[in-house]
């Protein structure tokens, strides 16, 4: 926590995540906010004015209230938003989801060498160990980032030096991806994208809404809440008891595997029928609040420390860029499988679910889905790209 921002006390951070989002969706009411945020999604206002307000120090970019909304608020908005989901239409979404997300796993593997190449005359000579870390966080996630570093011995000031890239680059392109996600019907008539399995999806969803929508009753909240945090303890206890698998499966990771597979049983309940009174909506209240805190963490002011650092970062993550969206624009995918694929690989399955459920709350199980696999897969690709890395070096 940092005592010498404005606000910093819990109460008063818990405060500012829901007030920023209200804000925002009171705005969007009016007729300037909504030409607004025509342009620019809401998303991507309640992502960025968090950012705001941390680099000019009215609150913190990092505080224990922090770790304890991702640790609660990230499972139970997870669990809300997937109780109603179709797992049958899903899977149909078909193969070019997963060609989408190895694409962006290659487009990390070959960005780094090539960036490390560019850059290799104004960084430090052991660069290439931290950069091996930051791969196996934009393959899987921070347990693939410590074991990795480990692995190839990374000091901790360069695991450090690692973690202020990766924050400032990886926050930019999620803001990014959120901005695409507000115009993706747009995007993909120009690319003549078929998007029709996830409009279907979509369809079904806002359909069953509809069917089942109703006038909650106090019963019904705290049936949605009782159970909501019930599934986020039994998930939390299970997820540490369970043994950690190496390096690629945590305790986090279990947590969020856990969470999901509830979620997934009792959509093929009756309990499924409580989206009709609101679960996916105080869900989607829980993600903004995620939201603000991601955008928080974004401690722009860093990137004056470290300029080669993050020009390298930049140019890394832009051949990244470069090479999910010529997969996506030669296979005529949707946006939707370049931005999950890629926040997958670079956020893993804390911020994929973000990134889908800007394009469709109900969506973020495709987003939990893609970045538990890019956990797998993590710290193997990552020491792959850990030795061509070496070599440039």
């Amino acid at each position: 926590m940092e005592p010498q921002t404005l606000i910093h006390d819990p109460l008063g951070l818990i405060a500012v995540l829901l007030a920023v989002p209200a804000i925002i969706f009171t705005l969007n009411t009016t007729a300037l906010g909504a030409r607004v945020f025509k342009v620019v999604p809401a998303l991507v206002f309640a992502y960025f004015v968090p950012t705001a307000l941390s680099f000019f120090d009215i609150i913190p970019t990092s505080a224990p209230i922090y770790k304890q909304v991702k640790l609660i608020i990230l499972p139970a908005s997870l669990f809300l938003l997937t109780i109603s989901v179709d797992l049958k239409s899903i899977l149909k979404l078909g193969p070019k989801a997963l060609l989408l997300f190895f694409s962006a796993t290659v487009g990390v593997m070959a960005g780094g060498p090539i960036s490390l190449w560019l850059f290799k005359d104004k960084l430090p000579p052991d660069i290439w160990k931290g950069m091996s870390a930051l791969a196996g966080s934009w393959i899987g996630g921070g347990a693939n980032f410590i074991a990795v570093g480990d692995a190839v011995g990374a000091s901790e000031t360069m695991i450090g030096m690692m973690v202020v890239v990766d924050v400032v680059i990886a926050s930019l392109w999620t803001g990014l991806l959120m901005y695409f996600a507000g115009r993706y019907l747009e995007i993909d008539k120009k690319l003549g994208a078929d998007n029709s399995s996830i409009e279907t999806l979509k369809e079904k969803i806002i359909h069953f809404q509809k069917q089942v929508g109703r006038i909650g009753s106090t019963k019904d909240y705290m049936v949605i809440l009782g159970m909501t945090f019930v599934a986020v303890w039994v998930a939390t206890q299970l997820g540490n008891a369970l043994p950690e698998l190496g390096a690629v499966v945590s305790h986090g990771t279990w947590r969020v595997v856990l969470i999901t597979t509830f979620a997934l049983i009792i959509s093929f309940t009756p309990l499924r029928k409580l989206e009709g009174v609101g679960a996916s909506k105080l869900g989607t209240v829980f993600l903004y609040m995620l939201i603000g805190v991601i955008g928080a963490g974004a401690d722009l002011a860093e990137m004056v420390k470290y300029p080669w650092l993050v020009a390298m970062g930049a140019v890394w993550m832009l051949i990244h860029m470069f090479v999910v969206l010529l997969v996506m624009k030669l296979s005529k995918a949707p946006l939707f499988f370049m931005a999950v694929g890629s926040q997958a690989n670079i956020g893993a399955a804390a911020s994929a679910p973000v990134v889908a459920s800007a394009f469709h709350p109900a969506l973020a199980t495709v987003g939990v889905l893609l970045g538990v696999l890019g956990y797998v897969v993590g710290t193997y690709a990552a020491l792959m790209c850990a030795a061509l890395l070496q070599w440039v070096s």
